[in-house]
């Protein structure tokens, strides 16, 4: 059972909630630099399949998936010791990377396929955090379940485009 919190420890518990947030959407924004000049232009003149969802809807379902992503971590820094939770962190941190990675690699420098084969990476990646992350939370590795969800989607459509284009 978690120890009650006191003021100060409530306050640094709330900073580090707002830092592991905006860590994880700062790289969302990092990746936007790559795709957001893309989308009207290269992302256009490929074929996509009819299930090919509107490029509206990519960035409020990002900016859920790393709202979460950053809760996630949060909780699993809140609740054990550095020692205890490195290798979820560091897992964590590699998986984030790779979805960086992601959108440089496919939007930015139009490699589709290895932008499929770092997808891969990615979905493992996040697998192996989830297990991580239960160990310490249950509620962690449950809050990225929709991000795992939607990069496997994204997995589909990458691979989709890569074979039609």
């Amino acid at each position: 059972m978690p120890q009650p919190q006191n003021k100060k420890s409530q306050t640094a518990s709330v900073l580090r909630l707002i830092i592991a947030i905006s860590i994880c959407l700062g790289i969302g924004g990092l990746g936007a630099i790559a795709t957001t000049p893309e989308i009207q232009g290269w992302y256009q003149t490929l074929t996509k399949p009819t299930w090919n969802p509107p490029p509206w809807i990519f960035g409020p379902v990002w900016t859920t998936l790393y709202i979460l992503m950053g809760i996630a971590v949060w909780r699993v820094c809140d609740l054990a010791s550095w020692r205890d939770t490195r290798l979820a962190i560091a897992i964590f941190s590699i998986q984030l990377f790779l979805n960086l990675a992601w959108s440089w690699i496919f939007f930015r420098w139009h490699l589709v396929g290895w932008a499929f084969v770092d997808l891969l990476l990615l979905w493992i990646a996040i697998v192996i955090s989830m297990i991580l992350f239960a160990k310490h939370s249950r509620l962690s590795a449950l809050l990225l379940l929709p991000y795992l969800i939607w990069v496997s989607f994204a997995g589909y459509l990458n691979f989709t485009i890569w074979n039609l284009n």
